[in-house]
């Protein structure tokens, strides 16, 4: 008998989650913390429900009042030092991000490669994974708007329209769109380049987050994966029920 479970990764400006079985994810769904009602109607008494979450403060305490009205079976996730033959690199395991962890957890399941686990959201984060199942670490660099924001904040810069990607651009807006975008592209290739025993191809990784399909084609390699963090989630629930 399938067991019907939800899966939520709470990030930082949304929340993403899907209704989820044994051998099926769904298509996920997207929440702003400001109207949870669709999420509120899945809900019902005991439904397990595995929460990995980014979010604190005011919209964590949204989020929980909503599935804690659904007299849900909550579990809140977070990093661990390691999961399966998946090894958790940092010294304080709980210091890694669990969407980060979750990530790294998805992509273990989809390949025994190197690979590098991009997250292209208010942050970029990169996470380097080895064939063995270590992880190496990763890099966290503020995101697309989080750069805008730096520019605009800390320049005379006016407020400006979103502009195009090109590679000599002339005008501001091209300027600061291909300068974000060539940055972030540029700090995935220079982790890539550390990476142990893989070739001069371009960089093999898995992007997810809101920001990664503008990256898609700045990355040689790169796969869109927008769902990694449940894939991730999804394995931990399995294994938990399966126990």
């Amino acid at each position: 008998m399938s067991r019907l479970r939800l899966l939520i990764d709470a990030g930082n400006t949304r929340v993403k989650w899907v209704l989820a079985t044994d051998g099926s994810l769904g298509l996920p769904a997207y929440s702003a913390y400001s109207d949870l009602a669709e999420l509120s109607a899945a809900l019902q008494p005991g439904l397990p429900v595995y929460l990995a979450s980014v979010t604190r403060g005011v919209q964590l305490q949204v989020l929980l009042d909503c599935l804690n009205a659904g007299r849900v079976r909550l579990r809140m996730l977070a990093s661990t030092p390691r999961f399966g033959d998946l090894q958790n690199a940092y010294v304080d395991p709980l210091q890694l991000g669990v969407d980060r962890w979750m990530a790294l957890i998805g992509a273990r399941k989809r390949t025994r490669e190197t690979v590098l686990v991009v997250s292209a959201g208010t942050a970029l984060t990169v996470d380097a994974l080895c064939e063995t199942g270590q992880h190496l670490g990763g890099i966290i660099v503020p995101g697309m708007a989080m750069m805008r924001a730096a520019l605009q904040s800390g320049t005379a810069m006016p407020t400006l329209a979103r502009g195009e990607w090109a590679a000599f651009p002339r005008n501001t807006e091209d300027a600061v769109e291909s300068g974000i975008l060539k940055a972030l592209a540029g700090a995935i290739r220079a982790q890539y380049d550390q990476l142990p025993g893989v070739g001069a191809a371009g960089p093999r990784c898995y992007l997810t987050g809101g920001d990664a399909p503008e990256l898609l084609s700045r990355v040689a390699g790169a796969e869109l994966h927008p769902a990694l963090v449940l894939e991730g989630i999804a394995c931990v629930a399995n294994e938990d029920l399966n126990k």
